[in-house]
């Protein structure tokens, strides 16, 4: 067949890509098999192509490979072998079992680009995912079908944060099946055995499925491992009726890959570096979460990317946040106080909680308390400014109570266990144990109504 001819035309050998010339006609996308001069074989993926030249990305990298490789194409593009039973087990970066059990007996091989979502099709997100975090569940809550990206720095405890939402997220009807599917994109072996070992103590491992790409993997096969993890997800979702949280770390490593192939392939750079495309390709990963009209299933998606400097204007947060549905920030000031886990509920925002939260799926003074709680803590943290320059002394009795408010707030909601698994009535009851310690007049997010149902002064 003419797609399995071997060429020995490399022209050229750049980072991970290979330049081959005068092949036939081959498609984007499609499977490549280099065999180098001493019979090791490695696999690639055509990344381009032209009239001249074909450009191919080599998944192990390009060590020790000359010009004298030969390349083969096997017309068929990248596809992942799914099955029910991929529940339960851990894989690498390329899809490869390495937990030690028995190969995965496909019911299909699934393209790992995925389809488009006809927007038609969509179902709007509308059903409570409990995390156990607080300032999650009760101030930036996770809908169904969201994707709700969260926001970190170097050092911080993200990847912690990915695990807890992991072992404790449910939807609140317990009949109704739920798995997680877990990807890591460039982490250490360290941290490739902290998170086996967490899934496995806990039991989470029963209903997961993980993908571990590791920082001494090649960069090229960041770029495939969400794919795998998605393609996963949906299969779960859409032909087994599973409602599936995909959690991505890091989000990060991911782009700084994109960024390495963009520069090898010696393409005009756009903001910092990164390819001027890099926005479609990030919504090729976040759009394939939702919910599709007449599937039981659904995909909720939990990107965790890493802010290069703590700067939130960088290019893969912005382009994330234009696309995602809120984003959920972790403060560098609450870590350094050794506040766990350190999320900052101000510049924290999800904009679907509305459609997830009320009467008949939390409480039906989950917004009100939500609202006052977050205008108590953002004039409390304002005041801090001020006492820095004048002094508590000067501040009024209401001015101190809120500046109190705050520092409760931090210590009491904020901060909890790293195994702590909250209900939405606990997280409730806390935040109006901390209003508390405000006179009522002060709580104008709240309808009397609801203040005589709920509110009860601090003795």
């Amino acid at each position: 067949m003419q797609a399995f001819k071997q060429y020995r035309t490399i022209r050229g050998i750049e980072g991970p890509l290979i330049f081959v010339e005068k092949t036939h006609s081959v498609g984007y996308g499609e499977i490549v098999k280099m065999q180098l001069s001493n019979g090791e074989e490695r696999m690639g993926q055509v990344l381009d192509t032209s009239r001249d030249l074909v450009v191919v990305q080599s998944f192990e990298g390009t060590s020790g490979m000359d010009r004298n490789a030969s390349v083969r194409f096997l017309g068929d593009i990248i596809r992942l072998r799914v099955s029910n039973d991929m529940l339960g087990r851990i894989f690498d970066g390329k899809g490869n079992p390495i937990d030690g059990l028995a190969e995965i007996i496909p019911e299909d091989e699934l393209d790992v680009t995925g389809a488009a979502i006809n927007p038609y099709s969509r179902a709007p997100p509308s059903d409570f995912i409990q995390t156990g975090i607080s300032t999650i569940d009760g101030m930036n809550t996770l809908v169904r079908g969201q994707k709700l990206p969260i926001f970190s720095g170097s050092g911080m405890p993200h990847n912690d944060i990915a695990l807890q939402i992991a072992r404790q997220a449910k939807v609140r009807n317990q009949n109704e099946p739920f798995a997680v599917v877990f990807a890591a994109m460039g982490i250490t072996h360290e941290e490739s055995k902290k998170f086996i070992s967490s899934f496995e103590e806990t039991g989470a491992i029963e209903r997961s499925v993980v993908f571990l790409n590791l920082a001494d993997d090649p960069a090229i096969e960041r770029l495939i491992t969400p794919r795998l993890a998605l393609t996963a997800a949906e299969f779960l979702a859409y032909r087994h009726g599973l409602h599936v949280l995909v959690i991505l770390t890091d989000m990060t490593n991911y782009c700084e890959s994109l960024r390495q192939v963009s520069s090898a392939r010696n393409e005009i750079p756009a903001r910092r570096g990164y390819p001027g495309y890099m926005y479609t390709d990030l919504s090729t990963i976040y759009e394939r979460a939702g919910m599709i009209k007449g599937k039981k299933g659904s995909i909720t998606q939990f990107p965790i990317l890493s802010m290069v400097g703590d700067d939130i204007t960088h290019p893969i947060p912005d382009l994330t946040g234009y696309i995602t549905e809120g984003q959920i920030v972790l403060s560098r000031e609450l870590h350094r106080k050794g506040i766990y886990p350190p999320i900052d509920v101000l510049p924290s925002l999800s904009r679907l909680m509305n459609s997830g939260i009320g009467k008949t799926k939390t409480r039906d003074d989950h917004k009100q308390v939500s609202d006052q709680a977050y205008a108590g803590y953002a004039e409390g943290r304002d005041l801090r400014g001020l006492v820095a320059i004048v002094g508590e002394e000067a501040l009024s009795e209401r001015d101190r109570l809120l500046l109190g408010f705050a520092n409760s707030f931090e210590e009491q909601f904020v901060r909890q266990g790293l195994n702590e698994d909250r209900s939405i009535e606990r997280t409730l009851e806390i935040a109006w144990s901390l209003l508390g310690s405000l006179p009522e007049e002060l709580l104008t997010r709240i309808s009397p109504e609801t203040r005589q149902k709920y509110y009860k002064k601090a003795k």
